[in-house]
């Protein structure tokens, strides 16, 4: 197969999983907490299963693989070195004299403001669904898909509770006691944002 057929654009998506298996292999040699980076690929490894045996039925654009695959990167190095000690945040952290870590935060909010768009496509054209009320079920879809992530820490939590490790580095509060509600703000704010720009745009 010749460099053109590998980059055709019905083959685009398969380029991104083969690069995102490389990079998820590469970064599952040596996480900094092994513990850390198993909890936090589990939900990613199963999402990327299901688009896997849902590709023939239903194909996103590849804008929306583009920034699922973005999406997936950042997390998978926030899995690597664990939410709250992302090197580049912990930098900013110190330069800005900020309170904690925000890796986390800037993931929250990009789930919203990416996985809007594929969803409100499954939503629109799979369901059939007209343009404004496919765009408020895709933000409560957000929301719900958020308020069930804290919750399955929570639970990920109250099993591993004797793990520190697990406890401190996957849940990453530090400190908050607000912090799931935060993370929950931050994500509906980033679907807002990508509901607002779609709509503008009438995608």
């Amino acid at each position: 197969m010749g460099i053109k057929e590998i980059f055709k654009k019905e083959n685009y998506p398969k380029v991104l999983l083969f690069l995102f298996v490389i990079l998820w292999i590469v970064i599952a040699i040596a996480p900094k907490y092994r513990g850390v980076w198993i909890a936090e690929n589990i939900l990613p490894v199963l999402f990327i299963i299901f688009l896997i045996l849902t590709y023939n039925k239903f194909r996103f654009s590849n804008f929306n693989y583009s920034m699922l695959f973005l999406f997936l990167v950042l997390h998978t190095i926030g899995s690597y070195y664990s939410y709250a000690e992302m090197p580049l945040f912990n930098l900013i952290k110190e330069l800005f004299n900020l309170s904690r870590n925000h890796y986390d935060r800037v993931i929250h909010f990009l789930f919203g403001l990416i996985f809007f768009f594929p969803v409100y496509g499954f939503i629109h054209k799979k369901l059939k669904i007209k343009l404004s009320w496919a765009f408020l079920l895709a933000f409560f879809v957000i929301v719900a898909l958020k308020g069930i992530f804290e919750v399955i820490e929570w639970l990920l939590v109250l099993v591993t509770r004797e793990n520190v490790t697990i406890v401190t580095n996957y849940l990453g509060m530090q400190g908050d006691p607000w912090d799931a509600q935060k993370d929950m703000l931050v994500g509906m704010i980033g679907s807002i944002l990508s509901w607002i720009w779609a709509g503008l745009r009438n995608i």
